[in-house]
């Protein structure tokens, strides 16, 4: 059942109110009621839905554009794809015997092959706000701090895992990562350590920790949109949220 025009309102100023913060309390309902008032601005459930769509394309954009850079999950010490923990020992015995640098150009090699994979994500993420339904949004609009984050995670986990395995594999041999790996899995059965883990697949660990860094970078980005009006100044923002610098007097 569609909301009334009272609580369309009420929702669009709550959700305002959250991602603009409590300084703008005073006027933001006569804001949103003014829009809502006139006969070309009418503030309708299709006009919110679409306003909080641009604002998750914003912030897929930004994640996308964040993550897949070069560096961007190298030198991001929130994402970055570390050694898998049960080789940390081994990894330690190679340092000792002179052979860092192997260990330094797996890892480098796992963070690039990821970087390389994370521009796939802009189109199932697209996909995924482009099939959004208007309760989709309002869901969003009163879930919590990471409700966008969590409804990307579910629309698009599954399919993200399919197309970045093959992506991720392909990468890693473009970049000479799997000889480098052989390397070290070489090395890795020369050392002896009682109760020495296997070694992990590659293609596995990278694809799983290129997602997750990639929903880490997202729940960042929706953070941003929610508390910080600069993060979403595109002129539907503006009329969905009644901020449009324009109409403020002075």
């Amino acid at each position: 059942m569609a909301l009334s025009k009272f609580r369309l309102l009420a929702a669009v100023t709550v959700f305002s109110l959250t991602l603009s913060g409590c300084s703008v309390l005073d006027g933001e309902l006569g804001k949103v009621l003014e829009i809502g008032g006139g006969p070309n601005g009418a503030l309708d459930e299709r006009t919110v839905a679409a306003g909080i769509k641009e604002a998750l394309r914003v912030g897929s954009d930004r994640t996308v554009e964040s993550t897949s850079r070069r560096g961007g999950f190298l030198e991001n010490r929130l994402i970055h794809i570390a050694i898998p923990e049960q080789l940390l020992k081994p990894a330690g015995i190679m340092r000792d015997f002179g052979m860092g640098n192997l260990v330094d150009e797996l890892e480098s090699g796992m963070n690039r092959a990821a970087e390389l994979a994370a521009a796939e994500a802009k189109q199932v993420l697209w996909n995924a706000i482009t099939e959004m339904t208007v309760q989709d949004a309002f869901g969003i609009l009163r879930g919590g701090d990471n409700a966008a984050t969590e409804y990307f995670r579910r629309k698009t986990g599954p399919v993200l895992r399919k197309r970045f395995h093959p992506i991720v594999e392909s990468k890693i041999e473009s970049i000479g990562l799997s000889r480098v790996y052989n390397r070290f899995a070489d090395a890795y059965n020369i050392i002896d350590i009682e109760g020495k883990p296997e070694l992990v697949e590659l293609d596995e660990y990278v694809t799983s920790r290129a997602l997750d860094g990639l929903f880490t970078v997202l729940g960042r980005e929706e953070l941003k949109i929610r508390e910080d009006p600069v993060a979403r100044t595109t002129e539907l923002l503006r009329r969905v949220f009644g901020q449009d610098e324009a109409q403020s007097p002075g």
